[in-house]
């Protein structure tokens, strides 16, 4: 039996220190393999599954959902299980697979010329096993070039010659059919070279699993033909021509332990607060997305030097023009979209409210610059308040960012949102008016340095053309840092936005 491997819980982006254990996807006891979701954690920007680098037998998971565990930290032990047996051994026993063999060994362990199937599949798995299998979560990757090194020898049959090998896993299989060489490629692990693109994301990989897309035959459009999500729903919307066989689903893993509810404990347990004299009914910690959301507002209140300005709008116009727009057509963008489509125009005009602030270690200070904006859309979920952001949204018309908002909306609401989503902002718009209320003196979105929040649309008597009428009014406040530019330069990107609310068609002729 092999040494067993200690699993250290990953940076999971950003940053971040520590995650909460929702649950487990395995217990004790169990046989896993390479990339296979061992855990799904919560952190303070998404909920994700963590993919365990290690096949073998789970020796010890470390930790009880709900609890909080910090980066680096034992997640799980993993007990390897030995490949081979003696010469002699009967060719109808399953070989047991070796968690990850070292690039040196395939190629000892293949007595077939270099032309044969198998030899080429593994001399490109060696090569492939140099940069790591490219399965990863975010903040690290399964080793490549520095595995322990062993041997992995196929057993000789008594008979025939022939080895039994297990089927690769995820559709890489070619219709199930075993390789015809003297080598156990079961420890192939679901990358395998000409078969399956490199899937960075569980996320996708997941996604891809339910919707039963192959994820061999799809062509990635990230970069070095990573399959990225837009590749995956693309394929569940597209129908397919042929019906393509499908791989033999793998075995349930093991129901994972439900991390029971937190209950409020008891006035008689908890005592009588000393201040008010009122007994105290219960004690919740500040944590997950709560936790950050308030130490990040606690800092912004504490270095931005902010200030506010705000103005009464007659979005009638705009409301007229989105109905203009419903007779001709199913796909209309919502209001925010055409908002934020008008905020992406006036940061152009205005880019110093698309900035960030930076102190050195000495002190000093720089305003830094973008190229582009990543526009912030303030989300309340149950988990709290979170800023998934639509990058490089100055280049998508209101039909695309609609598309995007509610897309980023949905998924931060269900904690899938990735930490990218989240923490990539350059300027935030927050729809509060879904509330109920007029405006709000909001708290910008550190380190982004102004945040413009939109209030409900109500009627309301406005003067037009010198005659008293009833308007569609909306309020506009902006918050921003006054260390990057002064009142002039806020109020006139207020009043650009302003404007084109309340004559959209003006603006988007010139868009």
């Amino acid at each position: 039996m092999s040494e067993t491997r200690v699993f250290l819980l990953p940076d999971l982006g950003e940053g971040l220190t520590e995650a909460e254990l929702v649950s487990w996807h395995v217990a004790v006891g169990d046989t896993i393999s390479v990339d296979q979701p061992i855990a799904e954690v919560e952190t303070a920007k998404s909920t994700v599954e963590v993919p365990s680098p290690y096949a073998g037998i789970v020796a010890e998971l470390h930790g009880q959902p709900g609890e909080t565990l910090d980066v680096g930290k034992p997640l799980i032990s993993v007990t390897p299980v030995s490949v081979g047996g003696p010469a002699g051994a009967d060719a109808a026993a399953p070989a047991e697979p070796e968690t990850e063999p070292d690039e040196t060994e395939l190629g000892d362990a293949l007595d077939e010329p270099a032309d044969t199937p198998a030899k080429a599949q593994a001399e490109a798995y060696r090569e492939e096993e140099k940069a790591g299998s490219g399965n990863v979560l975010i903040g690290y990757g399964t080793p490549g070039g520095h595995g322990v090194a062993r041997r992995t020898r196929a057993r000789k049959a008594s008979s025939a010659g022939s080895v039994s090998t297990l089927p690769l896993e995820d559709g890489a299989a070619d219709g199930g059919a075993a390789p015809d060489a003297d080598v156990d490629l079961s420890l192939l692990r679901t990358r395998v070279p000409g078969k399956l693109g490199a899937v960075i994301s569980p996320l996708v990989r997941r996604m891809a699993r339910e919707h039963g897309v192959d994820l061999g035959a799809l062509p990635g459009s990230g970069e070095g033909g990573l399959i990225m999500r837009r590749d995956v729903e693309a394929a569940i919307s597209t129908p397919e021509v042929e019906e393509r066989p499908t791989a033999a689903p793998r075995p349930a893993a093991a129901p994972a332990p439900v991390a029971a509810p937190a209950e409020p404990r008891s006035s008689d347990v908890q005592g009588v607060d000393a201040r008010t004299g009122l007994p105290i009914s219960a004690r919740t910690p500040v944590k997950g997305v709560r936790k950050v959301v308030a130490t990040n507002m606690a800092r912004s209140r504490s270095e931005i030097p902010e200030a506010t300005v705000w103005v009464d709008v007659d979005a009638t116009g705009l409301m007229e023009l989105r109905e203009g727009l419903k007779s001709g057509s199913d796909q209309v963008p919502g209001l925010l979209a055409f908002i934020a489509r008008f905020v992406t125009a006036g940061l152009k005009k205005y880019p110093e409210l698309n900035t960030r602030i930076e102190t050195a270690e000495d002190g000093s200070q720089e305003i830094v610059s973008f190229g582009g904006v990543n526009l912030g859309i303030a989300a309340q979920t149950d988990r709290g308040l979170v800023v998934p952001s639509v990058r490089a949204a100055e280049k998508l018309t209101a039909r695309e960012l609609d598309a995007e908002i509610r897309r980023l909306t949905d998924v931060a609401r269900q904690g899938k949102a990735t930490p990218t989503e989240l923490g990539s902002g350059t300027f935030t718009l927050n729809n509060y008016g879904v509330f109920g209320v007029d405006g709000s003196a909001a708290i910008i979105n550190h380190p982004e340095v102004a945040i413009l929040g939109v209030g409900r649309i109500i009627d309301k008597p406005w003067v037009v053309n010198g005659e008293l009428a009833v308007r569609k009014v909306t309020e506009l406040t902006l918050t921003f840092d006054h260390r990057v530019c002064d009142g002039g330069t806020a109020a006139g990107f207020l009043r650009f936005v302003a404007d084109a609310i309340e004559n959209p068609t003006t603006l988007l002729a010139d868009l």
